[in-house]
């Protein structure tokens, strides 16, 4: 028996090149139906052809050329904490890199490939507050600034205040005030949303809430305060964020007093984020494609044939339509 490699077929493929870029040019722009239908094979078999390809293309290509700023993320791709850590240029918008999980090991995979010297040439990397990503940066990247994803900031604000709102429904309902308690329930939305995006009706119920209880409102204000510090130029936020750090940190309220605390541990990347512009909202655009991604990429065996369909899709390596 001889084995021998031939210019129209992939190595340990069963299909021809062209065949498989077809398969793969499908799997990016049609249903995972209309895939398996139209060129006769099982959706799992698609899922091996996008792994050889795109192994290919990134084989050809060096996706990791001229990064400076990036952008580091995770989600979840399957039940039972299943997670994948995605890496996007901020500046071409790109895909370049990613992984199964979410810890600082996973962070080093990349940061591996990078190489040294790279790493040294990036500039900012925007991420959330989680540690594992800041200390594997912090260690590999001297000459990176690490900006916090205002989103998080806010997010972590809107639970402190959500946490203050239910423990007053809650003594309300202990206290059998149920129509105290009605009316917290459906104040949620209320306080989540932007002070200026409110209609009438919501007003009115703020307005309420502002005469029959004052913490809750108080914690209103705070965490709309907290929101004013992206709306406003670099030097008023840092103002304004030592303005808001005064008020959580004396307001009596455990949830900002705690807030309090985080955001001076953080507040190096805070301002970062503020200094430069930069967030993470187009790693969550990409996240959100990526969740599309993942449901058509239901019943592949691996995670890495998730991955390189998304490479595919969103790294700029899908093939061309065979001539």
């Amino acid at each position: 028996m001889v084995v021998a490699a031939v210019p129209w077929a992939r190595h340990d493929s069963r299909f021809t090149v062209a065949f498989e870029d077809q398969c793969c040019w499908l799997a990016v722009n049609t249903s995972k139906k209309a895939v398996a239908q139209l060129m006769r094979v099982a959706w799992r078999t698609v899922g091996s052809i996008c792994e050889r390809v795109a192994a290919e293309q990134v084989a050809q290509r060096d996706l990791l050329a001229g990064l400076k700023r990036v952008g580091i993320d995770d989600f979840s791709h399957r039940k039972g904490h299943r997670y994948l850590t995605v890496v996007v240029d901020h500046d071409s918008g790109r895909l370049v890199w990613a992984a199964p999980g979410r810890d600082r090991k996973t962070v080093q995979q990349f940061l591996d490939l990078l190489g040294a010297e790279r790493c040294e040439q990036i500039e900012l990397v925007s991420c959330d507050m989680a540690e594992s990503i800041a200390s594997a940066v912090g260690e590999r990247c001297p000459n990176a600034v690490r900006c916090v994803n205002p989103f998080h900031v806010i997010q972590l604000a809107t639970d402190a205040l959500d946490e203050i709102r239910r423990e007053v429904w809650n003594d309300a309902r202990r206290a059998n005030h149920k129509q105290v308690a009605k009316e917290l329930k459906g104040a949620r939305f209320v306080l989540w949303k932007n002070a200026h995006r409110l209609t009438g009706r919501q007003r009115h119920k703020l307005a309420h809430i502002q005469q029959t209880n004052k913490p809750l409102y108080r914690a209103y204000l705070i965490s709309q305060q907290l929101r004013e510090i992206y709306r406003v130029p670099y030097h008023q936020a840092v103002e304004l964020l030592d303005a808001w750090l005064a008020w959580a940190r004396r307001c009596r309220l455990p949830p900002f007093v705690k807030l309090a605390k985080t955001i001076t541990k953080q507040r190096p990347g805070i301002e970062a984020a503020i200094e430069h512009g930069l967030s993470n909202a187009r790693i969550e655009q990409v996240n959100t494609q990526l969740r599309l991604i993942t449901r058509r990429a239901y019943g592949f065996r691996t995670p890495q044939a998730l991955i390189a369909l998304a490479m595919l899709t969103l790294g700029g390596l899908c093939p061309r339509l065979p001539a």
